[in-house]
Protein backbone atom coordinates (compact mmCIF):
# COMPACT_ATOMS: atom_id res chain seq x y z
CA UNK A 1 0.00 0.00 0.00
CA UNK A 2 2.73 2.29 0.94
CA UNK A 3 4.37 1.88 -1.88
CA UNK A 4 1.62 2.36 -4.53
CA UNK A 5 1.10 5.45 -2.65
CA UNK A 6 5.05 6.23 -3.36
CA UNK A 7 4.67 6.22 -7.23
CA UNK A 8 1.34 8.03 -7.37
CA UNK A 9 3.23 10.70 -5.81
CA UNK A 10 5.87 10.35 -8.03
CA UNK A 11 3.77 10.40 -11.20
CA UNK A 12 1.93 13.24 -9.89
CA UNK A 13 4.56 14.98 -9.28
CA UNK A 14 6.17 14.11 -13.22
CA UNK A 15 2.75 15.21 -14.44
CA UNK A 16 2.84 18.42 -12.64
CA UNK A 17 6.16 19.74 -13.81
CA UNK A 18 5.31 18.78 -17.27
CA UNK A 19 2.22 20.81 -16.94
CA UNK A 20 4.13 24.05 -15.64
CA UNK A 21 7.07 23.38 -18.08
CA UNK A 22 6.70 26.22 -20.29
CA UNK A 23 9.47 28.59 -23.05
CA UNK A 24 10.80 31.93 -22.42
CA UNK A 25 8.82 33.16 -24.80
CA UNK A 26 5.52 32.27 -24.39
CA UNK A 27 5.71 33.17 -20.65
CA UNK A 28 7.84 36.13 -20.94
CA UNK A 29 9.94 34.65 -18.56
CA UNK A 30 13.69 34.49 -18.49
CA UNK A 31 14.49 31.01 -18.79
CA UNK A 32 10.83 29.32 -18.89
CA UNK A 33 9.51 27.15 -16.47
CA UNK A 34 9.99 23.22 -15.33
CA UNK A 35 11.42 21.40 -17.70
CA UNK A 36 11.50 24.01 -20.63
CA UNK A 37 13.32 25.98 -17.94
CA UNK A 38 16.06 23.20 -16.86
CA UNK A 39 16.71 22.60 -20.56
CA UNK A 40 17.73 26.14 -21.69
CA UNK A 41 19.42 26.37 -18.71
CA UNK A 42 21.58 23.10 -19.76
CA UNK A 43 21.41 24.28 -23.77
CA UNK A 44 23.23 27.54 -22.51
CA UNK A 45 25.66 25.49 -20.93
CA UNK A 46 26.53 23.32 -23.79
CA UNK A 47 26.50 25.87 -26.38
CA UNK A 48 28.65 28.40 -23.77
CA UNK A 49 31.75 25.63 -23.65
CA UNK A 50 31.38 24.48 -27.33
CA UNK A 51 32.12 28.82 -28.16
CA UNK A 52 34.87 28.77 -25.78
CA UNK A 53 36.53 25.91 -27.75
CA UNK A 54 35.52 27.53 -31.05
CA UNK A 55 33.54 24.68 -31.96
CA UNK A 56 31.20 26.43 -33.60
CA UNK A 57 29.28 23.55 -35.53
CA UNK A 58 27.95 21.64 -31.99
CA UNK A 59 27.13 25.02 -30.50
CA UNK A 60 24.82 26.05 -32.89
CA UNK A 61 21.85 23.69 -32.38
CA UNK A 62 21.84 24.13 -28.55
CA UNK A 63 22.70 27.77 -29.20
CA UNK A 64 19.75 28.19 -31.34
CA UNK A 65 17.26 26.33 -29.07
CA UNK A 66 18.33 28.95 -26.40
CA UNK A 67 17.47 31.78 -29.55
CA UNK A 68 14.14 30.38 -30.42
CA UNK A 69 12.50 29.52 -26.65
CA UNK A 70 14.82 31.88 -24.21
CA UNK A 71 15.23 35.21 -26.01
CA UNK A 72 15.33 37.21 -22.65
CA UNK A 73 18.02 34.28 -21.04
CA UNK A 74 20.80 36.09 -21.61
CA UNK A 75 22.66 38.95 -24.10
CA UNK A 76 25.10 36.13 -24.80
CA UNK A 77 22.53 34.45 -26.64
CA UNK A 78 23.20 37.49 -29.37
CA UNK A 79 26.53 37.78 -28.51
CA UNK A 80 27.91 34.50 -28.83
CA UNK A 81 25.31 33.62 -31.47
CA UNK A 82 26.79 36.18 -34.24
CA UNK A 83 30.01 34.69 -33.17
CA UNK A 84 28.80 31.09 -34.00
CA UNK A 85 26.62 32.30 -37.25
CA UNK A 86 30.06 34.05 -38.62
CA UNK A 87 32.11 31.10 -38.37
CA UNK A 88 29.55 28.95 -39.90
CA UNK A 89 29.32 31.04 -42.73
CA UNK A 90 32.97 31.41 -43.17
CA UNK A 91 33.32 27.41 -43.15
CA UNK A 92 30.52 26.11 -45.41
CA UNK A 93 30.82 25.84 -49.00
CA UNK A 94 26.84 25.33 -49.48
CA UNK A 95 25.36 28.74 -51.00
CA UNK A 96 22.32 27.76 -49.71
CA UNK A 97 23.32 26.93 -46.60
CA UNK A 98 25.02 30.15 -46.56
CA UNK A 99 22.61 32.02 -46.99
CA UNK A 100 20.15 30.10 -44.71
CA UNK A 101 22.94 31.16 -41.92
CA UNK A 102 23.61 35.06 -43.19
CA UNK A 103 19.55 34.91 -42.72
CA UNK A 104 19.87 33.79 -38.92
CA UNK A 105 22.40 36.54 -38.39
CA UNK A 106 20.78 39.39 -39.60
CA UNK A 107 17.84 37.78 -37.25
CA UNK A 108 19.84 37.94 -34.35
CA UNK A 109 20.24 41.52 -34.75
CA UNK A 110 16.77 42.03 -35.00
CA UNK A 111 15.43 39.81 -32.36
CA UNK A 112 18.45 41.32 -30.02
CA UNK A 113 16.78 44.60 -30.87
CA UNK A 114 12.99 43.76 -30.44
CA UNK A 115 14.13 42.38 -26.89
CA UNK A 116 16.45 44.79 -26.16
CA UNK A 117 14.67 46.48 -23.15
CA UNK A 118 14.67 43.61 -21.08
CA UNK A 119 18.09 42.11 -22.33
CA UNK A 120 19.24 45.71 -20.74
CA UNK A 121 18.28 45.08 -17.17
CA UNK A 122 20.78 42.25 -17.14
CA UNK A 123 24.35 44.06 -17.95
CA UNK A 124 26.04 47.12 -16.33
CA UNK A 125 26.41 48.81 -19.67
CA UNK A 126 23.10 48.74 -21.49
CA UNK A 127 23.54 48.40 -25.69
CA UNK A 128 21.63 50.77 -27.87
CA UNK A 129 19.37 50.15 -30.99
CA UNK A 130 21.89 52.15 -32.86
CA UNK A 131 24.94 50.58 -32.15
CA UNK A 132 23.60 47.07 -33.54
CA UNK A 133 22.39 47.97 -36.10
CA UNK A 134 25.76 49.39 -36.95
CA UNK A 135 27.14 45.44 -36.45
CA UNK A 136 24.34 44.32 -38.56
CA UNK A 137 25.63 46.84 -41.31
CA UNK A 138 28.61 45.58 -40.23
CA UNK A 139 27.28 42.04 -41.02
CA UNK A 140 25.19 42.38 -44.03
CA UNK A 141 28.42 43.86 -45.55
CA UNK A 142 30.59 41.15 -44.78
CA UNK A 143 28.37 38.41 -45.01
CA UNK A 144 25.33 39.17 -47.78
CA UNK A 145 27.47 37.75 -50.47
CA UNK A 146 25.79 37.48 -53.79
CA UNK A 147 22.48 38.54 -52.18
CA UNK A 148 24.01 42.09 -51.24
CA UNK A 149 21.69 44.72 -51.86
CA UNK A 150 23.24 48.35 -51.46
CA UNK A 151 19.32 50.44 -50.96
CA UNK A 152 18.96 47.52 -47.79
CA UNK A 153 22.90 47.75 -46.78
CA UNK A 154 22.30 51.70 -46.67
CA UNK A 155 19.04 52.28 -44.78
CA UNK A 156 20.54 50.11 -42.00
CA UNK A 157 23.79 52.00 -41.90
CA UNK A 158 22.13 55.17 -42.38
CA UNK A 159 19.59 54.77 -39.85
CA UNK A 160 22.09 53.65 -37.44
CA UNK A 161 25.14 56.73 -38.07
CA UNK A 162 21.74 58.84 -37.76
CA UNK A 163 21.00 57.08 -33.91
CA UNK A 164 24.52 57.33 -32.76
CA UNK A 165 26.06 60.33 -34.56
CA UNK A 166 29.42 60.80 -33.23
CA UNK A 167 29.08 57.90 -30.28
CA UNK A 168 29.27 55.48 -33.53
CA UNK A 169 32.02 52.97 -33.47
CA UNK A 170 34.50 53.76 -36.08
CA UNK A 171 33.67 51.05 -38.22
CA UNK A 172 30.32 52.22 -38.24
CA UNK A 173 31.40 55.60 -40.49
CA UNK A 174 33.92 53.58 -42.98
CA UNK A 175 30.94 50.86 -43.41
CA UNK A 176 28.39 53.35 -44.03
CA UNK A 177 30.86 55.06 -46.79
CA UNK A 178 31.77 51.78 -48.29
CA UNK A 179 27.97 51.19 -48.68
CA UNK A 180 27.18 54.62 -50.32
CA UNK A 181 30.18 54.01 -52.37
CA UNK A 182 28.61 50.52 -53.77
CA UNK A 183 25.10 52.06 -54.02
CA UNK A 184 26.33 55.42 -56.37
CA UNK A 185 27.77 53.01 -58.92
CA UNK A 186 24.40 51.19 -58.93
CA UNK A 187 22.27 54.41 -59.19
CA UNK A 188 23.10 57.80 -60.54
CA UNK A 189 20.48 59.93 -59.46
CA UNK A 190 22.15 58.86 -55.67
CA UNK A 191 24.69 61.65 -56.53
CA UNK A 192 23.64 64.28 -54.75
CA UNK A 193 22.88 62.94 -51.67
CA UNK A 194 26.11 60.83 -51.57
CA UNK A 195 27.43 63.92 -51.23
CA UNK A 196 25.12 64.93 -48.05
CA UNK A 197 26.12 61.81 -46.53
CA UNK A 198 29.86 62.28 -47.00
CA UNK A 199 29.75 65.49 -45.37
CA UNK A 200 27.71 64.16 -42.83
CA UNK A 201 30.27 60.96 -42.28
CA UNK A 202 33.32 63.24 -42.38
CA UNK A 203 31.81 65.87 -39.42
CA UNK A 204 30.97 62.76 -37.55
CA UNK A 205 33.74 61.13 -37.43
CA UNK A 206 35.84 64.47 -36.89
CA UNK A 207 33.70 65.03 -33.91
CA UNK A 208 34.28 61.54 -32.40
CA UNK A 209 37.65 62.35 -33.21
CA UNK A 210 38.07 65.40 -30.81
CA UNK A 211 35.72 63.35 -28.35
CA UNK A 212 38.06 60.56 -28.19
CA UNK A 213 40.43 61.02 -24.80
CA UNK A 214 42.45 57.21 -25.59
CA UNK A 215 45.39 57.22 -28.14
CA UNK A 216 44.06 54.28 -29.54
CA UNK A 217 40.93 55.30 -30.09
CA UNK A 218 42.78 58.56 -31.39
CA UNK A 219 44.32 56.50 -34.32
CA UNK A 220 41.84 54.51 -35.50
CA UNK A 221 39.46 57.82 -35.70
CA UNK A 222 41.98 59.41 -37.82
CA UNK A 223 42.72 56.74 -40.25
CA UNK A 224 38.84 56.56 -40.38
CA UNK A 225 38.65 59.91 -40.87
CA UNK A 226 40.63 59.47 -43.87
CA UNK A 227 39.58 56.74 -45.50
CA UNK A 228 36.33 58.71 -45.73
CA UNK A 229 37.52 61.15 -47.76
CA UNK A 230 39.37 58.45 -49.83
CA UNK A 231 36.07 57.35 -50.01
CA UNK A 232 34.82 60.51 -51.67
CA UNK A 233 37.63 61.63 -54.15
CA UNK A 234 37.72 57.71 -55.37
CA UNK A 235 33.83 58.55 -56.32
CA UNK A 236 34.38 60.59 -58.64
CA UNK A 237 32.25 63.45 -57.76
CA UNK A 238 34.32 65.43 -55.42
CA UNK A 239 35.06 68.09 -58.12
CA UNK A 240 33.65 71.41 -58.53
CA UNK A 241 32.56 70.75 -62.34
CA UNK A 242 30.44 67.71 -61.10
CA UNK A 243 28.94 70.13 -58.13
CA UNK A 244 28.07 72.54 -60.81
CA UNK A 245 26.34 70.02 -63.47
CA UNK A 246 24.32 68.31 -60.12
CA UNK A 247 23.46 71.64 -58.58
CA UNK A 248 23.38 74.40 -61.84
CA UNK A 249 19.93 72.91 -62.92
CA UNK A 250 18.11 72.38 -59.37
CA UNK A 251 18.99 76.31 -58.12
CA UNK A 252 16.94 77.69 -60.82
CA UNK A 253 14.01 75.14 -59.79
CA UNK A 254 14.34 76.14 -56.34
CA UNK A 255 15.17 79.82 -56.21
CA UNK A 256 12.40 80.11 -53.73
CA UNK A 257 13.09 76.90 -51.73
CA UNK A 258 15.66 78.34 -49.28
CA UNK A 259 16.60 75.17 -47.56
CA UNK A 260 17.51 74.06 -50.36
CA UNK A 261 19.53 76.92 -51.51
CA UNK A 262 21.24 76.90 -47.98
CA UNK A 263 21.78 73.30 -48.55
CA UNK A 264 24.04 74.29 -52.25
CA UNK A 265 26.02 76.96 -50.55
CA UNK A 266 26.95 74.88 -47.52
CA UNK A 267 28.04 71.96 -49.61
CA UNK A 268 30.02 74.32 -52.49
CA UNK A 269 31.62 75.88 -49.58
CA UNK A 270 32.99 72.75 -47.63
CA UNK A 271 34.33 72.03 -51.04
CA UNK A 272 35.93 75.09 -52.32
CA UNK A 273 34.04 74.98 -55.13
CA UNK A 274 32.82 78.80 -54.68
CA UNK A 275 33.75 80.02 -58.23
CA UNK A 276 30.84 78.00 -59.79
CA UNK A 277 27.67 79.80 -61.08
CA UNK A 278 25.61 77.45 -59.25
CA UNK A 279 27.53 78.92 -55.79
CA UNK A 280 26.79 82.10 -57.24
CA UNK A 281 23.18 81.43 -57.96
CA UNK A 282 22.22 79.75 -54.77
CA UNK A 283 23.46 82.77 -52.84
CA UNK A 284 21.95 85.31 -54.71
CA UNK A 285 18.35 83.88 -54.71
CA UNK A 286 19.13 82.92 -50.77
CA UNK A 287 19.92 86.41 -49.84
CA UNK A 288 16.98 87.63 -51.50
CA UNK A 289 14.99 85.35 -49.45
CA UNK A 290 16.97 85.73 -46.18
CA UNK A 291 20.12 87.72 -46.15
CA UNK A 292 22.71 85.94 -44.63
CA UNK A 293 26.70 86.72 -44.36
CA UNK A 294 27.23 83.72 -46.08
CA UNK A 295 24.91 84.42 -48.83
CA UNK A 296 26.09 88.14 -48.71
CA UNK A 297 29.54 86.61 -48.77
CA UNK A 298 28.47 84.20 -52.16
CA UNK A 299 27.24 87.35 -53.70
CA UNK A 300 30.31 89.35 -53.21
CA UNK A 301 32.73 86.16 -54.87
CA UNK A 302 29.97 86.20 -58.10
CA UNK A 303 30.29 90.19 -58.60
CA UNK A 304 33.71 90.01 -57.98
CA UNK A 305 34.06 87.28 -60.91
CA UNK A 306 31.70 89.45 -62.87
CA UNK A 307 34.17 92.24 -62.63
CA UNK A 308 32.14 94.55 -60.55
CA UNK A 309 33.94 95.67 -57.84
CA UNK A 310 31.88 98.10 -55.93
CA UNK A 311 28.95 95.60 -55.86
CA UNK A 312 31.54 93.31 -54.88
CA UNK A 313 32.76 95.11 -51.53
CA UNK A 314 29.27 96.33 -50.71
CA UNK A 315 28.24 92.49 -50.76
CA UNK A 316 31.45 91.81 -48.11
CA UNK A 317 30.72 94.25 -45.75
CA UNK A 318 26.94 93.09 -45.31
CA UNK A 319 28.83 89.62 -44.77
CA UNK A 320 31.04 91.10 -42.39
CA UNK A 321 28.13 92.94 -40.54
CA UNK A 322 25.91 89.68 -40.21
CA UNK A 323 28.51 87.56 -38.95
CA UNK A 324 28.69 86.68 -35.52
CA UNK A 325 31.65 84.63 -35.55
CA UNK A 326 35.02 86.91 -35.27
CA UNK A 327 36.94 84.39 -37.06
CA UNK A 328 34.81 84.36 -39.54
CA UNK A 329 34.60 88.31 -40.00
CA UNK A 330 38.25 88.48 -40.36
CA UNK A 331 38.16 86.41 -42.84
CA UNK A 332 35.06 87.98 -44.81
CA UNK A 333 37.65 91.40 -44.26
CA UNK A 334 40.59 89.76 -45.20
CA UNK A 335 38.81 88.31 -48.49
CA UNK A 336 37.70 91.62 -49.12
CA UNK A 337 41.45 93.37 -49.10
CA UNK A 338 42.31 90.97 -51.57
CA UNK A 339 39.54 92.30 -53.81
CA UNK A 340 40.72 95.96 -53.70
CA UNK A 341 44.43 94.78 -53.92
CA UNK A 342 44.15 93.00 -56.59
CA UNK A 343 42.79 96.00 -58.41
CA UNK A 344 45.18 98.66 -56.73
CA UNK A 345 43.20 100.36 -54.36
CA UNK A 346 45.87 100.36 -51.91
CA UNK A 347 44.71 102.74 -49.39
CA UNK A 348 41.34 100.44 -48.65
CA UNK A 349 42.93 97.42 -48.79
CA UNK A 350 45.00 97.79 -46.35
CA UNK A 351 42.03 99.28 -44.19
CA UNK A 352 40.33 95.94 -44.76
CA UNK A 353 43.41 94.14 -43.51
CA UNK A 354 43.49 95.81 -40.35
CA UNK A 355 39.83 95.21 -39.72
CA UNK A 356 40.58 91.44 -40.03
CA UNK A 357 43.70 91.99 -37.54
CA UNK A 358 41.27 93.47 -35.34
CA UNK A 359 38.75 90.67 -35.40
CA UNK A 360 41.56 87.83 -35.37
CA UNK A 361 45.02 88.94 -34.35
CA UNK A 362 46.12 85.46 -34.46
CA UNK A 363 46.02 85.36 -37.94
CA UNK A 364 49.07 86.15 -40.01
CA UNK A 365 47.68 86.16 -43.46
CA UNK A 366 46.50 89.50 -43.14
CA UNK A 367 49.84 91.33 -41.99
CA UNK A 368 51.19 89.56 -45.10
CA UNK A 369 48.89 91.02 -47.39
CA UNK A 370 49.51 94.06 -45.94
CA UNK A 371 53.62 93.73 -46.77
CA UNK A 372 53.03 92.88 -50.36
CA UNK A 373 51.20 96.03 -50.89
CA UNK A 374 53.68 97.98 -49.14
CA UNK A 375 56.26 96.28 -51.57
CA UNK A 376 53.83 96.84 -54.61
CA UNK A 377 54.24 100.90 -54.38
CA UNK A 378 57.34 102.13 -52.50
CA UNK A 379 57.80 105.01 -53.99
CA UNK A 380 57.22 107.73 -51.93
CA UNK A 381 59.90 110.15 -51.96
CA UNK A 382 62.42 112.15 -54.34
CA UNK A 383 64.87 110.10 -52.72
CA UNK A 384 65.47 106.80 -54.10
CA UNK A 385 67.09 105.60 -50.42
CA UNK A 386 64.54 106.64 -48.78
CA UNK A 387 61.82 105.03 -50.62
CA UNK A 388 63.59 101.71 -50.27
CA UNK A 389 63.46 102.43 -46.29
CA UNK A 390 60.00 101.50 -47.58
CA UNK A 391 61.24 97.76 -47.20
CA UNK A 392 61.99 97.82 -43.63
CA UNK A 393 58.30 98.37 -43.05
CA UNK A 394 57.44 95.93 -45.14
CA UNK A 395 59.63 93.23 -43.38
CA UNK A 396 58.14 94.86 -39.88
CA UNK A 397 55.35 93.36 -41.36
CA UNK A 398 56.30 89.84 -41.99
CA UNK A 399 58.28 89.60 -38.60
CA UNK A 400 55.19 90.15 -37.10
CA UNK A 401 52.74 88.18 -39.54
CA UNK A 402 54.92 84.54 -38.07
CA UNK A 403 55.15 85.66 -34.48
CA UNK A 404 51.40 86.14 -34.45
CA UNK A 405 50.55 83.35 -36.77
CA UNK A 406 53.32 80.19 -37.00
CA UNK A 407 51.64 78.18 -39.79
CA UNK A 408 52.54 81.09 -42.25
CA UNK A 409 56.36 81.33 -41.01
CA UNK A 410 57.74 79.28 -44.10
CA UNK A 411 55.87 82.14 -46.53
CA UNK A 412 57.13 85.38 -44.33
CA UNK A 413 60.81 83.90 -43.93
CA UNK A 414 60.64 83.11 -47.98
CA UNK A 415 59.51 86.94 -48.69
CA UNK A 416 61.96 88.42 -45.39
CA UNK A 417 64.48 86.75 -47.66
CA UNK A 418 63.38 88.49 -50.91
CA UNK A 419 62.87 91.56 -49.67
CA UNK A 420 65.66 92.63 -47.87
CA UNK A 421 67.73 92.47 -50.63
CA UNK A 422 65.95 95.96 -51.38
CA UNK A 423 66.79 98.03 -48.41
CA UNK A 424 69.04 100.91 -48.66
CA UNK A 425 73.21 100.23 -48.18
CA UNK A 426 74.96 101.76 -45.23
CA UNK A 427 76.32 104.66 -47.25
CA UNK A 428 73.64 105.93 -49.41
CA UNK A 429 72.06 106.35 -45.91
CA UNK A 430 75.03 107.97 -44.68
CA UNK A 431 74.46 111.02 -46.96
CA UNK A 432 70.93 111.29 -45.41
CA UNK A 433 72.25 111.37 -41.72
CA UNK A 434 70.81 107.86 -41.17
CA UNK A 435 72.03 104.89 -39.77
CA UNK A 436 71.38 101.64 -38.18
CA UNK A 437 68.94 102.08 -35.46
CA UNK A 438 67.21 105.65 -36.67
CA UNK A 439 63.80 105.63 -37.36
CA UNK A 440 62.33 106.58 -40.60
CA UNK A 441 58.72 107.48 -40.93
CA UNK A 442 57.07 106.03 -44.57
CA UNK A 443 55.21 108.94 -46.44
CA UNK A 444 52.20 108.76 -48.33
CA UNK A 445 49.19 106.45 -47.94
CA UNK A 446 51.28 104.10 -46.19
CA UNK A 447 51.70 105.99 -42.99
CA UNK A 448 54.41 103.79 -41.27
CA UNK A 449 57.36 104.43 -38.64
CA UNK A 450 60.02 101.98 -38.98
CA UNK A 451 63.70 101.15 -38.27
CA UNK A 452 66.86 100.93 -40.37
CA UNK A 453 69.22 97.64 -39.73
Amino acid sequence: MKMKMFTMLVALSLSSTAAFAQKGVEDGSRFGHGEDSIRCLQNISIYTEYVKTNNFKDAYTPWKAVFTEAPFAQVGTYTNGAKILRALIASTKDAAQQKTYFEELMAVHDQRIKYLDQLNTLVRTPATKGSILGMKAHDYLGFAGNSFDPNTAYAISKEALELEKANSDYFMFLDFMDIASRKLKKDDSYKEQFIQDYLSASSLADQAYKAATKEKDQKLLKTTKNNIDAYFINSGTATCENLQTIYGPKVAQNKTNLEYLKQVISVMQKLKCTEEEAYFQASEAAHMIEPTAATAAGCAYMYYKKGDIDKSISYFDQAIQLEEDPIEKAEYAYNTAVVLFSKKQLNRAKSYALKSISFNGNNGKPYILIAKMYASSPNWSDEAALNKCTYFAVIDKLQRAKSVDPSVASEANQLIGIYAGHTPKDEDLFFLGLKKGSSVTIGGWIGETTTIR
